[in-house]
């Protein structure tokens, strides 16, 4: 299927963070500075402007500077009233934050199953889960692709629930022309220093475009205070600190060129892997376990996939040893996610079982993110296929 090539040794990290440092030192260090004189650390104008960038660039009229992308989704769910005994329809295929928020505030995660091309939510499977006590869904727009909204907000609209986009991984990906965070209800996005729009730690922000919960959760990131000291509501404190929406904003100018130089990788890796004779294309994602190669990332037609990760489907018996001669080779590759949230151990009280969500199991055994970050050279690329090739050629 391939043809085998000996390739240099290169050291390639999943994530070079200190090479986009590098590019933009001074304006950092000056917008950390500005912060530093003016002495005012929590909300204030910093995280004002950092907010209409936002809202702006997400298409929407508003947005909440918050502590963290899991404060986001937290936040939301309490803005729209979710109590005990809720039910919230979610991915089981995502990060620990979108089911645990909904099980903090007492709720139950309701998991449906995704779509094999996208690793997103399938909406065809949504509406027969919907029982009296759902009050919301949570598409999760995973490694930069958004999930298929249209049904997803239809369903909602015909049965009254709220809709809350999980955009951690998603800033500026687009849905046919709309942006993440502008479909839903409210929409929550990760800053976290590996995100494609990073900080200097933790932080997030909340979208919506209705300006009640756009109050509810403002008031409710400051303990519920409104005005200060008076408390109608329990809140959290949820404040997002000023260094980081002034870190955020100088990085905001770059962040489509960062998006685009990820688009342009991804583009490259197809055409190194089909070069290679390794790239199988597939809509729905089947795999034939004892064929060799790779499935490339799917790219639904009217979307804008901002690659927060390029993740590949390699046959499971593969993967492990896979990872351990890139690692050999120098070359960093990560699993996004080894157990989907209806195996955790911490979720068994739900009463799901191995086999109950086929494909996020599937997805979970057989998916390697490979390194897509803007200052990943195409020679870097050139070594990471070239060894993936060495790999095959050797079982």
């Amino acid at each position: 299927m391939h043809t085998s090539k000996t390739t240099k040794s290169i050291s390639v990290p999943l994530l070079d963070l200190q090479a986009q440092y590098e590019t933009i030192r001074d304006e950092l260090r000056a917008a950390v500075e500005r912060v530093m004189k003016s002495q005012y650390f929590i909300l204030g104008p910093e995280v004002q402007a950092l907010e209409g960038d936002i809202a702006r660039y997400s298409q929407c009229n508003f947005a909440v500077g918050v502590s963290s992308g899991t404060d986001a989704l937290l936040a939301s769910l309490m803005a729209i009233g979710i109590e005990p005994g809720d039910e919230v329809i979610t991915t089981p295929y995502t990060f620990f934050a979108t089911a645990g928020s909904i099980s903090r505030l007492g709720a139950k995660p309701v998991f449906v199953d995704i779509d094999p091309a996208t690793f997103n939510i399938d909406p065809l499977k949504i509406e027969r889960m919907v029982s009296p006590r759902t009050k919301a869904i949570i598409p999760v727009h995973l490694f930069g692709q958004m999930a298929e909204m249209d049904p997803i907000v239809e369903i909602a609209r015909r049965r009254d629930l709220r809709v809350i986009e999980d955009a951690a991984q998603a800033i500026g990906a687009e849905y046919h022309g709309k942006r993440a965070g502008s479909l839903g209800h409210l929409g929550c996005l990760s800053f976290f220093p590996s995100k494609n729009l990073g900080a200097f730690g933790d932080a997030g922000m909340v979208t919506t475009n209705d300006p009640e919960l756009d109050e509810r959760v403002r008031v409710l990131r400051g303990h519920g205070s409104q005005p200060k000291y008076y408390h109608k509501i329990i809140g959290g404190n949820f404040r997002l600190d000023a260094i980081q929406a002034a870190v955020l904003r100088v990085k905001f100018k770059y962040l489509d060129q960062w998006t685009a130089a990820r688009q342009q990788n991804a583009k490259s890796y197809r055409r190194l892997f089909g070069a290679a004779n390794l790239a199988v294309v597939t809509r729905d994602g089947a795999w034939n376990d004892t064929e060799d190669g790779v499935i490339v990332p799917h790219e639904g037609d009217g979307i804008r996939h901002i690659y927060n990760q390029f993740v590949i489907r390699v046959s499971k018996k593969k993967r492990k040893p896979l990872i351990s001669y890139l690692r050999e080779k120098g070359i960093a590759s990560e699993i996004y996610y080894p157990v989907p949230m209806h195996l955790q151990d911490c979720f068994m009280n739900l009463g799901y079982r191995a086999g109950d969500f086929p494909e996020s199991e599937r997805a979970a055994a057989e998916t390697l993110a490979l390194p897509i970050y803007p200052e990943l050279t195409e020679t870097m690329q050139s070594v990471i296929v070239g060894s993936i090739a060495d790999f095959f050629a050797s079982q």
